[in-house]
């Protein structure tokens, strides 16, 4: 019976990494955007293996329906946020985007964004949805005995949240 216990975590994971890769790209979920639309920007940090090996999340949040419409996990650079741009989807590419002073999202994302202080109310969806983040998936904890082996069990983990959040906060919206 022990070593069924045993063998049982690496079978969650395989099964979690099995429904990541049937869930359908975000963007064929997310609901149709507007004109007026803004996208808040942040990053967040967790590790893989250990504490040395920080992994950055990037995400793109839509402030009118508060879905997830695009991230990227990395470093902390410029060629992660990049990476964060090319997922947003084309009918958000002309949203007006707003972050904190982090100086890639300047360099990524030009003249059009807009840099605000966190005290200015401007990023509070996101820091939001970062708070919610570290409350439901203890690997996002920053004091923390959780955290994910590989990097395909973290990025598994995190499109199931952020899959899950998207269909909770879709239907908030509809609601009204």
């Amino acid at each position: 019976p022990g070593a069924h216990l045993w063998h049982q975590p690496s079978d969650d994971h395989q099964l979690d990494k099995k429904k990541a890769k049937s869930l359908p790209s975000l963007s064929e979920k997310l609901l149709p955007a507007q004109s007026g639309d803004v996208l808040e920007l942040d990053e967040v940090w967790s590790f893989v293996q250990k504490k040395a090996c920080k992994s950055w999340l990037w995400i793109g949040l839509c402030r009118r329906t508060r879905e997830v419409v695009a991230y990227a996990v990395g470093g902390r650079g410029a060629e992660a946020c990049e990476k964060l741009k090319k997922t947003i989807p084309p009918a958000y590419a002309q949203a007006q985007t707003v972050s904190d002073f982090w100086e890639a999202y300047k360099q990524v994302f030009g003249q059009a964004h807009r840099c605000v202080g966190k005290d200015s109310g401007e990023t509070t969806h996101v820091e939001r949805w970062n708070n919610r983040l570290r409350q439901r998936l203890g690997r996002f904890v920053r004091k923390t005995l959780s955290f994910s082996k590989t990097e395909e069990n973290h990025e598994a983990s995190l499109k199931l949240f952020i899959h899950e959040y998207n269909i909770a906060a879709r239907h908030e919206y509809l609601a009204g």
